[in-house]
């Protein structure tokens, strides 16, 4: 067959071009299990999953695929995607490009490293909704009529497809008829119904994605990056309490007694005049309500590491405190009770006094976990600025590695840290203050070391 010269001349320069770029391969499967295909053959942990491949399960079916930007897509069961585009530049992130289609079914997507620096050309489509990403990580339900989508952590941005959004377009579609859905917003989901281009946001009124079809319960939880709020609720001031003194005036003094007899006195004397004493009622006041201790901390592994049994049952936990964040094999929880309240003014320095931490090597599809510790902590809260700047070492197999974090103090004492976009020994930081012992701090974080090793831990401060 003869190949036209210019033809040639265009492809061999658009393969110089691309050379820096990943055009082909979205990732690998490194999990698999029940009824789960690949391109119409047996999915297998290793195997390529490539620009335009064919994801599919049955009843009893689940994949994993971690793409080559360290994200993630799970397929969970009944469910039918395809990666419709794949292509990532690192050197010109304005030209990357990742499409997603999800069929039908349940499908959870987590950004990774170049979807976070090129979103506005990330799509996820399904068969009636197109969805971009605020560096996200959320779960999908999709048949040929309805689409749900609820966020674990960052936000998206659903649209309708209309005459502002089509399905072959790239990137959010974000015009007035598209809405927005943050972490934030605990048990709220959108829902796009065929043929209407504007969401709805709801609560509590329909399954969401985790209803249709639950995740196993090996499925990695959810990593909070930054600002943004994991499984967090809203931020709330301190309650007020209103006056519980009542004072009862209702009661009128009783009617004096009748006079007594006049006695009569010679006739230059004049009877005395007799004035019934004063009855004032009494004041009632009621018992007030005790007062309620402050909120105070939850914190430590809720699976086991390296044969250690979980610190935390999460089942039992929920039931009495309300998770804050979950961070690798961390959860943090706060008690019930008055809400801390920063104060306004000043700084407080804290010591390290207690940590758990785990190094973590990645070598292809195979992890190695290893123990570590933690010293030379420090960490200070500016309570006028409203920051907070922390660091450590952490130490596994001989080698020390030092760590810093930055970030945001909410009004009541959470601590948000800045996204560590990236960057190695920056941790990713989620925390909260209470007065416990004249002044507590506990944070879980996590953080890359280098191309193949990272670190998860939590870390427990003292004033």
């Amino acid at each position: 067959m003869l190949r036209h010269p210019m033809r040639h001349l265009f492809l061999t320069s658009a393969f110089l071009i691309s050379s820096c770029a990943w055009a082909d391969d979205a990732g690998k499967i490194i999990f698999a299990a029940g009824n789960s295909q690949l391109d119409g053959q047996a999915a297998v942990v290793g195997a390529t999953v490539r620009e335009g491949a064919v994801v599919s399960t049955g009843a009893d079916g689940f994949v994993y695929v971690k793409t080559l930007d360290n994200g993630l897509f799970i397929l969970r069961p009944n469910s039918e995607a395809r990666v419709v585009t794949y292509h990532v530049d690192q050197a010109n992130p304005q030209n990357t490009r990742v499409k997603f289609e999800l069929v039908k079914g349940v499908a959870r997507a987590r950004s990774g490293d170049a979807v976070k620096q090129a979103r506005q050309n990330f799509r996820f489509n399904t068969p009636v909704a197109a969805i971009g990403v605020r560096g996200t990580d959320f779960t999908v339900f999709t048949d040929n009529v309805t689409t749900r989508v609820t966020v674990l952590t960052g936000g998206v941005v659903v649209s309708g497809f209309g005459e502002g959004c089509r399905p072959e377009g790239a990137g959010p579609c974000e015009g007035g008829a598209s809405r927005e859905l943050f972490a934030a917003q605990k048990g709220q989901l959108l829902r796009v119904q065929k043929g209407k281009a504007a969401p709805e946001v709801l609560r509590g009124s329909e399954p969401a994605p985790d209803e249709v079809a639950p995740p196993r319960t090996d499925e990695p939880v959810a990593h909070a990056a930054g600002g943004s709020a994991i499984a967090t609720g809203p931020n709330l001031d301190a309650k007020k309490s209103d006056s519980l003194v009542a004072v009862t005036t209702a009661n009128q003094p009783p009617p004096p007694p009748k006079d007594n007899p006049v006695v009569v006195a010679p006739p230059v004397s004049e009877p005395p005049i007799i004035v019934p004493p004063v009855l004032v009622p009494p004041v009632i006041v009621p018992n007030p309500e005790p007062l309620q201790p402050e909120r105070g901390i939850v914190w430590g592994r809720w699976q086991s590491v390296l044969g250690q049994v979980p610190q935390i049952n999460m089942l039992v936990e929920n039931k009495r405190s309300e998770l804050l964040a979950t961070n690798g094999n961390f959860a943090l929880y706060q008690t019930p009770g008055r809400e801390y309240v920063a104060p306004e003014r000043g700084s407080m320095g804290f010591k390290l006094a207690q940590s758990d931490v785990y190094m973590y090597t990645d070598y292809g599809t195979r992890r190695i976990e290893s123990p570590a510790s933690m010293s030379n902590g420090k960490l200070t809260v500016d309570f006028g600025a409203r920051s907070f700047v922390t660091s450590a070492d952490v130490t596994s197999m001989k080698e020390t590695f030092g760590l810093q974090a930055q970030g945001v103090l909410g009004k009541n004492g959470r601590l948000y840290g800045d996204d560590p976009a990236g960057r190695t020994n920056v941790m990713n930081v989620q925390g909260l203050l209470s007065n416990e012992q004249n002044g507590t701090a506990v944070y879980i974080f996590d953080a890359r070391l280098d191309k193949n090793r990272t670190v998860n831990g939590a870390a427990l401060w003292r004033h």
